[in-house]
């Protein structure tokens, strides 16, 4: 109508600029509409294009038969033109569907990489589907597995003996009509499992890809696990072996020099008095020795079962140290002692014969582990309602590999099991006893500069 009242009002151009026109506007009603409204509006154009423009004017008559010709030919060119412009429409809105398809499978794929557990996989993957590709649930199922992992608990329309048959037959399985589609996951031409999907219609590419992209993630998650698995039997079988090699060193160590002691009395009956005196005091001591690793051991089997109770009060921190440092004062001997606690420290929630216990277990082990007169510092500090104490000391340090082993019972440091005395108990009892407290035991170290063992505790 506007082009009617422009081309008849306004502007007088020929038939060829006003047929030409209205071309453009079927065009772009195409374009933007579709072919129905440009059919409609060719057919329009056609119409006011004999009334207003072709003679006898006003008239829905044609006198030239000429005339007859160009509207034929007007309209047939319009309606070819409406309908590529519509295929060239529908192609650009299929361009961009699968674009955006696209762009949601490569989303999708990267959100399966985010587990590495199976089970936590199965879990989130109907879930990364709803998100994701915009339907409304989906399920996973696999044949070595009795659970259907489900988007959400209460949608049950995707059956269970469906997702199994899919599997079995290892062919999809589709309901237009309900919008739901079931499956197989293929991994190559094995079947792992079945899927399926129901609230929208998704393209069979888009299904297949995602088919695909869920198997390859469960069989990575599945290959990294048993790798897991392997590595973690591997590094067990070694550390029972260095365990097993501690234990049977210290119980067997004060036995050897009990029993050499104990021999050179009996066979030796003329011994003089220093002599068996010596002796005895090697019997006595590897007894302390030996009743020390049986006595810690029942420790750490009442700590593990959680056969101890706690006599939780609130304490200053410095009491603790106090109490172990009188403790410790044999192993100390010339070590200087640097302690530096604020006073500002807030009362902590503890049982203080046990973090007593556990202080002393780092002072004794400064002083095994460093030479003889290097200093030892004790600090304290406060942040997020905790207090840390640290013991640093100026020993060898300690290696990365180790600092995860040394808080396992009876592990002791490869370089040091032999030339300082100890159980391999004393830092695995600290752990027991400072998580019971519900706190936090760890160590930074660096080999040639010493290492500083650190613990934390909630404040009263």
């Amino acid at each position: 109508m506007v082009i009617v009242l422009i081309y008849h009002f306004v502007i007088k151009v020929n038939h060829t600029t006003v047929a030409l026109t209205f071309l453009i506007g079927v065009l772009i009603v195409s374009a933007n509409w579709g072919l129905r409204p440009a059919v409609f509006m060719a057919l329009f154009a056609a119409l006011a294009f004999n009334y207003d423009f072709l003679p006898p004017i006003g008239k829905l008559t044609i006198a030239d038969p000429q005339n007859w010709v160009a509207l034929f030919a007007f309209l047939v060119t319009a309606i070819i033109a409406s309908q590529l412009a519509e295929r060239a429409r529908r192609e650009a809105q299929s361009a961009n569907e699968r674009r955006r398809e696209a762009e949601r499978l490569y989303k999708f794929s990267q959100q399966l990489l985010s587990s590495d557990n199976v089970v936590e996989l199965l879990n989130a993957i109907p879930r990364y589907i709803v998100e994701g590709l915009a339907v409304k649930a989906a399920a996973i199922s696999l044949p070595n597995r009795p659970d259907v992992y489900r988007s959400s608990p209460a949608i049950h329309d995707l059956e269970l003996h469906d997702l199994q048959l899919v599997c079995m037959r290892g062919e999809p399985m589709t309901d237009p009509e309900k919008h739901v589609a079931f499956m197989p996951l293929r991994m190559g031409v094995r079947v792992v499992g079945s899927m399926g999907v129901s609230g929208t219609f998704l393209s069979r590419e888009t299904l297949e890809a995602m088919s695909s992209l869920i198997a390859i993630a469960i069989e990575r998650a599945g290959a990294i696990e048993k790798l897991g698995r392997a590595e973690a039997a591997r590094e067990s079988e070694q550390l029972r072996s260095a365990l097993l090699d501690s234990v049977t060193h210290e119980f067997r160590t004060p036995l050897t020099a009990i029993k050499a002691s104990a021999t050179s009395l009996l066979s030796n009956p003329a011994l003089d008095t220093a002599q068996r005196l010596e002796l005895l005091t090697v019997i006595n001591e590897e007894s302390d020795r030996l009743n020390r690793l049986v006595g810690e051991a029942a420790e750490m089997a009442q700590l593990d079962a959680n056969q101890f109770e706690l006599q939780l009060g609130a304490h200053p921190i410095d009491e603790a140290v106090e109490a172990a440092l009188e403790k410790a004062k044999p192993v100390l001997g010339q070590h200087p002692i640097e302690v530096r606690l604020p006073s500002s420290l807030p009362r902590v929630r503890m049982d203080e014969g046990r973090i007593t216990e556990v202080i002393t277990q780092l002072l004794e082990n400064a002083a095994k582990y460093s030479s003889p007169e290097s200093p030892i510092q004790i600090t304290g500090e406060f942040g997020n309602r905790m207090v840390m104490t640290s013991v640093a000391d100026r020993g060898p340090g300690i290696d990365d590999f180790e600092q995860s082993l040394i808080f396992e019972k009876f592990y002791r440091g490869r370089d040091q099991r032999l030339q300082v005395q100890g159980t391999g108990m004393g830092l695995a009892i600290a752990k027991a006893i400072v998580e019971a407290h519900g706190g936090k035991i760890g160590v930074t170290s660096q080999p040639g500069h010493g290492s500083v063992f650190y613990f934390t505790l909630p404040v009263a």
